[in-house]
């Protein structure tokens, strides 16, 4: 296999120019940003340019500083997975779901543990959904539960056997500390010990969300930024419909 060397990209190819951004534990002035320009040098950049500084409370100051790399990637050598599903649009999803599975999909979603953000669960169940893509709850085909934020397992696994669930779907936006592994985990922890875990069809996803994560976690699949409602509708809708011995011919290419 050959090498295929990348480096960061600003004005000119394989320049290095990266922007990075972060905050140090000190007071706002010179000394702040030669610190500032210090600390990105021993972090083996060069050509350093601290861009913008801004005192961001008492004895912390925040950087964005312009930089160069040195080192290069072989390209080549990076291996990641995505989930795999041609995507299909909302009527042709509905209609799938009406003539193959033959009743109405059911999906819960919700925010676990204690994370109090519901951006990305609403994006994707929300009836005006995300970037010009109707959300979950607009699909006649499927029944949709948005539980919220702060669900607790407990709650969600109640509510997801309440209404004979097909799938659940896990968002997490709060990462510090890894807290959404944490929380990822308990969920299939508690699915396990209550034997449940092949009842459902699992679906994370979130900001530091990937495929591979997910899958490692124990999930179908992990879905990140950017994600549509249709994509993840897609998804369910084909994985549902090979749960249940379906006939998945439908003129599209579920190999995709």
């Amino acid at each position: 296999m050959s090498k295929e060397l990348i480096k960061p990209y600003g004005d000119t190819l394989d320049d290095g120019v990266v922007q990075l951004s972060f905050t140090l534990p000190v007071e706002h002035g010179a000394r702040a940003v030669r610190a500032a320009e210090m600390y990105a040098e021993k972090l083996n950049f060069h050509s350093v340019s601290v861009a913008h500084a801004h005192k961001i409370g008492e004895g912390f100051t925040f950087f964005v500083v312009y930089a160069r790399a040195t080192p290069t990637l072989d390209y080549s050598r990076v291996k990641a997975t995505e989930v795999e599903v041609h995507t299909m649009d909302f009527y042709e999803i509905n209609e799938v779901i009406r003539t193959k599975l033959n009743r109405k999909l059911v999906a819960v979603g919700a925010s676990i543990g204690t994370d109090a953000h519901t951006v990305g669960i609403d994006a994707i169940f929300n009836m005006k959904g995300y970037n010009k893509d109707y959300g979950l709850e607009r699909y006649p085909e499927i029944e949709a539960y948005n539980m919220g934020s702060q669900v607790s397992c407990e709650e969600l696994l109640e509510m997801a056997l309440k209404v004979n669930a097909d799938a659940v779907l896990i968002s997490q936006t709060v990462t510090q500390k890894d807290a959404h592994k944490r929380n990822f985990i308990e969920l299939i922890e508690l699915l396990e010990a209550e034997r449940l875990r092949d009842r459902f069809l699992l679906v994370a996803g979130g900001p530091r969300v990937s495929n591979d994560l997910a899958v490692e976690l124990g999930y179908e699949a992990g879905f990140g930024p950017g994600t549509i409602p249709s994509q993840v509708a897609s998804f369910m809708t084909m994985k549902i419909l090979e749960k249940e011995g379906k006939n998945l011919d439908y003129g599209i290419d579920t190999e995709a």
